[in-house]
């Protein structure tokens, strides 16, 4: 059977559910505002007790990397990206998530060659781009007199 790409197009269109764009979209707003008044509660609380403002909001940051890192190790956040979609991928929980992950992934091999080195799998490549930029971006500002 020899199909062009419209053709195969048309048939996957039409045995295929149409996507719950609006339900997927709001899901994801409601959990993605779910962590972050979790953070702001968490900023709130530390100020509370007595922290900077500075001060609180490294602790909030703190905090939400280990609860990231703990419900991924739980298997708890996995379940819960799987519903809300890019609502988990508020930038500090998500990469916490995409850190954790490839370790739980690959500790059954070990763990300097499962979990310490497929750690770094998704993480690393932004790790690398954000140093790399950083110190980019601080040459031109120093060579600019900045």
């Amino acid at each position: 059977m020899d199909m062009t790409n419209q053709d195969f197009d048309k048939l996957v269109k039409q045995h295929s559910d149409p996507s719950p764009t609006l339900r997927d979209a709001l899901t994801a707003f409601a959990v993605g505002g779910g962590i972050c008044c979790v953070g702001q509660a968490l900023q709130l609380l530390y100020e509370r007790f007595g922290l900077s403002r500075d001060d609180a909001g490294t602790w909030v940051t703190v905090s939400l990397i280990f609860l990231s890192a703990l419900l991924t190790g739980l298997k708890v956040y996995d379940k819960l990206a799987r519903r809300a979609g890019a609502g988990t991928l508020v930038p500090v929980t998500g990469f916490a998530n995409s850190v954790v992950s490839p370790a739980m992934e690959f500790k059954s091999e070990g763990f300097i060659t499962g979990m310490a080195a497929k750690m770094f799998v998704i993480a690393g490549p932004v790790i690398v781009f954000g140093i790399g930029s950083s110190i980019l971006y601080g040459l031109i500002l120093c060579l600019m007199g900045g």
